[in-house]
């Protein structure tokens, strides 16, 4: 099977060469590389030309935003499974994107995902945060579980009937696309019980600004899907998360 990896940057010269290479380092050699920027200003387009050569596709151009970057890169893809990996993540070793493309095989799903961490800006050996995602049970979304959606790998042609990003969203437009999947249409999905994804700190979601927004746009996703949101949910969330920072995983690779 082929998999869609799609990385959409903008101004990511600290962080794209690392992404790139986490890429491109995989066992797994079925890979379709795409890499959406959206008009970087700094070196990232310098950075991007030195692997052209290993990289299916580049487009460099002003978007929407970063969801409407990302349904650029599902349009050109021709893959059987899209991944998307952002350009300050990092897989966590090179076997990652074999192990799900066998899992999902396996266990004949439309999607799988798995656990992150967070890792300081300046440090990726450094994790500041560990979310164990655990299983997902029916309506667990309404309550505040969310998958990880750096992790999250699904079958090119779930996009193709249930729809992609809304890009109307500015923060939230991912856990609006996984309700609809999961919550909504419940497509079969299963939990890789492994941290595959590194992630930066940092991005909208995580000022007070983007935090306020988000949950505004959480509350237009489960409407807009007409699905209900328990009152627990906005309670449950930021609890998870305080616990996230006092949990660690077992020892991971560079």
């Amino acid at each position: 099977m082929k998999v869609s990896t799609i990385t959409v940057a903008l101004n990511a010269a600290d962080t794209i060469e690392a992404t790139i290479k986490s890429v491109l380092n995989q066992d797994y050699k079925n890979i379709e590389y795409i890499v959406v920027d959206g008009g970087s200003t700094d070196s990232t387009l310098d950075i991007i030309k030195r692997y052209k050569n290993s990289i299916a596709r580049v487009i460099s151009e002003p978007d929407n935003g970063i969801y409407d970057a990302m349904n650029k890169g599902i349009n050109l893809s021709t893959g059987d499974i899209i991944a998307i990996l952002n350009s300050d993540d990092v897989y966590t070793d090179q076997t990652i994107v074999g192990q799900i493309v066998e899992f999902m095989q396996s266990n004949s799903l439309d999607a799988a995902y798995g656990d992150l961490v967070y890792i300081d800006q300046n440090n990726a050996d450094r994790v500041t945060r560990f979310w164990k995602a655990g299983k997902y049970k029916k309506g667990a979304f309404s309550y505040g579980w969310i998958l990880p959606h750096p992790t999250f790998f699904c079958r090119k042609d779930i996009f193709e009937r249930f729809g992609y990003f809304n890009d109307k969203l500015q923060v939230a437009a991912d856990f609006e696309l996984m309700l609809r999947f999961v919550e909504k249409h419940q497509i079969k999905i299963g939990y890789l019980p492994k941290v595959i994804v590194k992630m930066r700190k940092g991005g909208k979601a995580n000022v007070l600004r983007g935090i306020i927004r988000g949950n505004l746009e959480i509350i237009r996703s489960f409407r807009r899907n007409n699905i209900r949101i328990s009152p627990w949910f906005f309670l449950y969330r930021p609890i998870t998360k305080m616990l996230q920072l006092f949990a660690r995983p077992g020892q991971l690779k560079s």
